[in-house]
């Protein structure tokens, strides 16, 4: 479930729910939610089931039990688009919350940053500590290892016969790492990694890395 790489030396933990977590900072690092986004296609008449609105915060409550991060990073599209009923939902989960909260904007994220405030919700466009630099899109800059996220990445892979399978997955090089989103209903894109990539696929409860060589198309 869960998959450690050392950067800097220091320890990041992926697990499968797309999250990453900064062990000897215990902070929870997490990109791309699109809180909203199911509320919002719903309202134009998509057939998505009501339930799924209540997965992310679930999948999001389960992560936080498991690691009791002291910080939470949201690597921007915290929310898809303006407020819906869905804000009502985060309202909650951030009063049962007492890690220190801190939104880097997306270019998904239009609400109004006084909303965050009102819920003592940082809200920024970067974070540079320790040699580190969070962003939302991926960004390279002298010096600075990068999280990011926006990217969406996933990858595509060969099965034993014809079978083709796209699996989301962190995407690491030896000075970036981008994120897969959290959320439900976000979509994936392809990326084409070369022998300077790690790549590291993420199952419902599984976390592996991947030969590329032989695995990827």
């Amino acid at each position: 479930m869960t998959e450690s790489v050392q950067v800097n030396n220091q320890t990041f933990t992926m697990h499968c729910s797309g999250a990453l977590f900064w062990e000897e900072k215990s902070t929870l690092i997490v990109s791309d939610i699109h809180f909203g986004k199911i509320s919002h296609f719903r309202k134009h008449g998509a057939a998505v089931p009501q339930k799924a609105i209540q997965k992310n915060f679930m999948l999001l409550e389960a992560i936080v039990a498991q690691f009791k991060p002291k910080s939470i990073y949201f690597l921007g599209d915290l929310f898809h688009s303006s407020m819906n009923t869905e804000w009502n939902l985060f309202e909650d989960w951030v009063a049962k919350t007492t890690a220190k909260l801190v939104l880097v904007a997306g270019n998904h994220d239009i609400i109004s940053p006084l909303k965050y405030e009102a819920l003592n919700i940082e809200v920024i466009q970067e974070i540079v500590t320790q040699g580190f630099l969070f962003t939302h899109h991926p960004e390279e800059r002298k010096g600075l290892f990068n999280f990011a996220g926006h990217i969406h990445p996933a990858i595509r892979l060969k099965g034993s016969g014809r079978q083709i399978l796209k699996l989301a997955c962190f995407y690491k090089s030896d000075h970036q790492m981008i994120l897969p989103a959290f959320g439900e209903f976000t979509g994936t894109f392809s990326l084409q990694p070369t022998k300077e990539h790690e790549v590291f696929v993420i199952t419902k409860d599984e976390i592996f890395k991947i030969d590329i060589a032989s695995s990827v198309i």
